[in-house]
């Protein structure tokens, strides 16, 4: 799993006092590294008599929770990288406010002022994701999509300074907290390209037997967000999908009202089944003893009402099985295993 490592401990000082220490590693990523600040930030506002220690380590790309988190109380993640069933012992304790869900459009520097639309026919669009993929070749079949690899900052160089690219697709959430806004040239809304699972939300890993720090970080929970990706994930779960087959979703809260759309792709994007369905929720401080120590695909939500937190994952699943029984498991195996075969 991917993440950026954030360590508890209670650290006994020479007056007796007991106070708390945060120790952080994060990966050798820029922005791995903005998004623990991030959260750490957040927690010492909350808490301002937490200690933090902010170390320099180099963190391994896949790190084994079962053994390496032991003595680790705390992960923080982008949670569209987190599986919708975490290894037993683990929980998410906290869903923070969304950035952006989107995926944007960054044009090469030549390009500048046009969009997908306008770009010339058989321009070259650089993408890691299938589910970009698949949905862009369908709305915009005068593009070809080719595949890049990297962090931002990779793809950005490989973009700026070569010209194999027109154009990338990225996460806006991930461009804006980079501070890099301005290279945004287009937002690709959900009729050109609906967005990931969990897509521009940050998620705070805990072991599920740690209540003091589940209540600790249950203060960040967004009730909005979390109710959306809980749908989602539900949604992913049901499917049992994953990243190596494209599937994409968009989620909305309007008043009381949850709205989740959801959608699978063959590679090419040719095939396609998609649908939208809806459900009530509360979003309140109404809640039961009882829902403090339920998980929702993954999702431990102390703070929301768990009469919405069923709603929502509820949604998720009825959307998958209403997919499934129009032929969606028949889309994903032909594409996983398409994939499986690269």
């Amino acid at each position: 799993l991917l993440g950026n490592l954030v360590i508890f401990s209670l650290l006994q000082e020479g007056n007796g006092k007991v106070s708390r220490v945060i120790r952080m590693g994060t990966r050798k990523s820029q922005l791995a590294r903005i998004q623990t600040d991030s959260v750490a930030g957040r927690l010492k506002e909350l808490y301002p008599d937490v200690h933090l220690e902010i170390g320099e380590d180099i963190l391994p790309a896949i790190i084994c929770m079962n053994s390496l988190y032991i003595n680790l109380d705390i992960v923080v993640h982008s949670l569209k990288d987190l599986p919708t069933s975490l290894p037993p012992g683990f929980t998410i304790g906290a869903i923070l406010q969304r950035e952006n869900p989107h995926d944007a459009v960054v044009l090469h520097p030549k390009n500048a002022a046009l969009t997908l639309d306008s770009l010339p026919e058989k321009s070259v669009i650089g993408t890691s994701s299938l589910r970009r993929a698949a949905q862009l070749k369908k709305r915009f079949p005068q593009l070809e999509f080719e595949n890049i690899r990297g962090n931002l900052n990779t793809r950005l160089k490989k973009l700026d300074e070569k010209d194999d690219y027109a154009a990338i697709i990225l996460a806006a959430a991930g461009l804006k907290r980079m501070g890099w806004e301005s290279r945004i040239s287009q937002i690709l809304g959900p009729e050109d390209c609906m967005y990931a699972v969990g897509q521009g939300a940050l998620a705070v890993e805990v072991r599920a037997q740690d209540k003091d720090i589940l209540e600790m970080v249950s203060v960040l929970h967004h009730p909005d967000t979390v109710l959306r990706c809980i749908s989602e994930r539900a949604f992913l779960k049901q499917l049992e999908g994953g990243c190596s087959v494209p599937v994409a979703v968009h989620t909305e809260v309007k008043g009381s009202m949850l709205y989740l759309t959801g959608a699978v792709y063959s590679l090419d994007g040719a095939d396609c089944l998609k649908d939208t369905m809806q459900t009530v929720v509360e979003i309140d401080n109404k809640v039961s003893e009882s829902a403090q120590e339920c998980e929702h695909v993954g999702v431990t939500a102390n703070s929301v009402s768990s009469s919405a937190l069923e709603a929502a994952e509820k949604l998720g699943m009825d959307l998958a099985n209403a997919l499934l029984n129009k032929g969606a498991k028949d889309i994903l195996t032909t594409a996983r295993t398409l994939n499986d075969a690269r």
